[in-house]
């Protein structure tokens, strides 16, 4: 398995943002958060990215939602949503400034 993912590190993305324009975009280290998900370093993905586990519920809850059809699933994905954009905004500005 480790090998797989070591393998998958040499085909991942780089940030097209942060190449033209010297900054890192919001969406920086999902990919390597990911990558350290798949390795067992929980804490790292999280110091990476700290999005990964809510966007792991979300697109969890919208799957399970998907065949169970809860009747407040609407809700309860808006909701997760919105969580994940505020994680997302306030991570990066706090990565902006504070790095």
């Amino acid at each position: 398995m480790l090998n797989f993912v070591n393998g998958i590190e040499d085909y991942m993305l780089p940030c097209f943002n942060k190449k033209l324009f010297g900054f890192e975009c919001m969406g920086c280290g999902l990919q390597r958060s990911t990558s350290l998900i798949l390795k067992g370093e929980f804490i790292e993905a999280f110091f990476m990215y700290p999005a990964i586990y809510t966007i792991i519920l979300l697109f969890g809850f919208i799957a399970v939602n998907h065949f169970k059809n809860y009747k407040s699933g609407s809700k309860i994905i808006i909701i997760l949503a919105i969580t994940n954009v505020a994680i997302i905004i306030g991570s990066y500005f706090l990565k902006l400034y504070f790095k």
